[in-house]
């Protein structure tokens, strides 16, 4: 098997066929291992790191498409300090690896801008499609709208994915991205969780369908009340 930082030729021509490059945070070998041989027979390139700081060292240098990240890592940076650094500078998608399942884990996981939250032990073929489908959407797999919109005070540019509160630029992940373009591109519709899942993360995916809440807060907290975005209890959301 590979070291981290290294390697072989599959690997390669995964990067080449682009399927990207993802990044294992994981101090367990076999775990790593056995993710990193699921990942490379479905194309993608794979590095490996035992720790936060090699693994924000990798995330650096090679500029990945998505971080498998395990919360419970060894040494002063754990995964939760390393997703915070790696929120500071980026909105690369970030998936936590973690044997907790307490609420209030994946609740902190979502809120520090975690694309998805995977308990152990987990299917490596639902792990690649999870990753596949967070790709998909990263990469803007639907069309995004070629003209900025604006509702109330934030205008979203999806080509250029970039959102401004009051013409003040405010940095969001990925998803929140997502989430708010699908809102401004579609007002006065109420939309429930599943929709919105279905609509953001991809039909199909598996998951905890509070995600939607904590994502929604999440904008709420960073576009402040230039967003009108309006709770419908018992239904979802609407963006007014």
């Amino acid at each position: 098997m590979r070291h981290a930082g290294l390697v072989d030729q599959q690997g390669r021509r995964g990067a080449e066929d682009g399927h990207g490059t993802v990044v294992i945070i994981e101090d367990d070998r076999n775990i790593s291992d056995l993710v990193d041989l699921y990942l490379r027979n479905a194309g993608f390139r794979v590095l490996q790191a035992p720790d936060a700081t090699r693994g924000l060292e990798i995330i650096a240098n090679e500029k990945p498409s998505l971080v498998l990240l395990d919360i419970g890592l060894p040494g002063p940076v754990d995964g939760i300090e390393a997703c915070r650094e790696i929120r500071k500078t980026s909105d690369l998608p970030v998936v936590f690896l973690t044997a907790r399942d307490d609420e209030v884990d994946r609740v902190l996981g979502l809120e520090l801008g975690a694309d998805d939250y995977i308990v152990k032990p987990f299917s490596p073929r639902e792990l690649v499609a999870r990753v596949r489908a967070i790709l998909r959407r990263a990469e803007g797999s639907s069309r995004p709208s070629e003209t900025p919109i604006t509702v109330g005070g934030v205008t979203v540019d999806s080509v250029r994915r970039e959102a401004t509160v009051n013409e003040e630029p405010v940095q969001l992940t990925a998803r929140e991205f997502d989430l708010l373009a699908h809102f401004v591109e579609n007002p006065r519709i109420v939309f429930n969780r599943r929709q919105l899942l279905d609509a953001v993360w991809g039909v199909g995916w598996i998951g905890d369908e509070r995600t939607v809440d904590v994502h929604v807060r999440q904008l709420r907290r960073k576009l402040g009340e230039a967003l009108p975005l309006t709770t419908i209890w018992g239904v979802g959301y609407r963006c007014d």
